[in-house]
């Protein structure tokens, strides 16, 4: 609950900071925003859900059953939603990252704001599909697998472009280290330094999203075995991991 709040603050300062900034309203922190938004839901579905879970347990809600797995239903197809379109804008803010610096003079005519309306657009309605298809299906090994295979794919598109990106960045480093007869200390130091923020980036995205989606693989491929069972009672511990991905 606690994380949950923290991220809910956190994240409610970044959307009202791009909100009132005029300067911020551009397709890139459109995309921050929506981030942000994704990371607020994550932390508001898991709150609620994790309160309504308490009070049942301590009686102080009663509600009748099918009430109880409607609601369930909900904050399941919202939980799953906004941990989705979170690894979309993720992936979304890769892109626009990448297409700021390998096309600089044409990003305004490519990332237009009609483009990056039509790709927020179509990132929340598929979001909002593919959860609540996932919760519907969430029995079928097809449905898990493709959750699997949809972070695996997105934790490839980032490596790769950021990947890219700091070998441009090097390069370029080492260009203006031969203009200024200064190769070796600058080369070290963008080298270091860009290594240890795409660490850090990865690392992070790794660390708060793995453990979950390991434990969809499990429930595929071991559901009754005794080691996979002592992964399946760690889920609230991988979802405050999540919670913490929102907060970094």
């Amino acid at each position: 609950l606690s994380l949950g709040l923290v991220s809910l603050v956190e994240n409610v300062l970044v959307v009202a900071a791009i909100a009132k900034n005029r300067n911020l309203h551009s397709p890139m922190y459109y995309f921050v925003c929506c981030l942000a938004v994704s990371d607020l839901l994550v932390s508001v579905s898991n709150v609620l859900e994790t309160a309504v879970l308490l009070l049942l347990e301590a009686g102080a809600l009663a509600a009748q059953a099918a009430v109880v797995q409607q609601l369930d239903n909900v904050m399941n197809v919202l939980i799953c939603g906004s941990m989705v379109s979170s690894l979309c804008f993720l992936g979304a803010i890769a892109v626009d990252r990448y297409v700021s610096i390998f096309y600089a003079l044409r990003y305004h005519s490519i990332v237009t704001l009609p483009r990056a309306g039509w790709a927020i657009a179509a990132i929340w309605a598929g979001s909002v599909l593919s959860s609540t298809l996932f919760i519907a299906y969430y029995h079928h090994t097809a449905v898990l697998l493709g959750l699997v295979s949809f972070f695996v794919a997105m934790l490839a598109l980032m490596a790769v472009l950021y990947v890219h990106m700091l070998a441009r960045a090097c390069q370029h480093g080492r260009h203006i280290a031969r203009l200024h007869k200064t190769q070796h200390p600058t080369r070290q130091g963008c080298g270091l330094k860009g290594a240890a923020t795409l660490t850090i980036l990865l690392g992070v995205f790794l660390l708060c999203w793995a453990p979950f989606f390991l434990h969809l693989s499990l429930v595929v491929l071991c559901p009754q075995h005794p080691t996979c069972g002592c992964v399946f009672k760690n889920v609230n511990l991988f979802l405050a991991l999540v919670i913490c991905n929102s907060i970094v």
